[in-house]
């Protein structure tokens, strides 16, 4: 299988999330493992949103839930490295917000991970996919 590498948008970067490995993170391979680095992106996405005045449980009246997530790995990182979380979110498109991470080892600027997390808004009563509202375009565009 091919694999299809991620390309970040750099141009679209609205954060920057200093993090650090915890001894937690780490797997029998004695580097960050998978589970850890979902969390790790879970906590720069939210940082990103709320530097926006956006939050995931309320994007415009909505929330929002990942569609997809791709993650492609680049080097390893373990305890205790410095971590920067770069987020990048490109103009959402009609029903989703795409969501950028790259993560750099600050130590020497290696990327660790580039990742790739679709959101989708959904109405709380339906649960179905709405149009992401013109208040978070707008506070999105503004970040760019």
């Amino acid at each position: 299988m091919e694999r299809v590498r991620l390309s970040f948008p750099a141009d679209d970067v609205v954060h920057r999330h200093p993090l650090t490995v915890r001894i937690t993170d780490m797997n029998y391979g004695r580097h960050l493992g998978h589970d850890a680095l979902v969390s790790l992106l879970h906590e720069a996405r939210v940082a990103a949103l709320a530097s926006r005045d956006l939050h995931e449980w309320d994007l415009g009246g909505y929330p929002c839930v990942a569609a997809d997530l791709a993650v492609q790995y680049q080097a390893e990182t373990r305890w205790p490295d410095a971590l920067v979380v770069e987020t990048a979110i490109p103009e959402p498109g009609r029903k989703a917000i795409g969501v950028y991470h790259r993560i750099l080892r600050e130590a020497d600027g290696a990327t660790v991970a580039t990742a790739r997390i679709n959101l989708m808004l959904v109405d709380p009563q339906s649960g179905r996919p709405v149009v992401v509202p013109a208040g978070v375009r707008d506070a999105l565009a503004g970040a760019n």
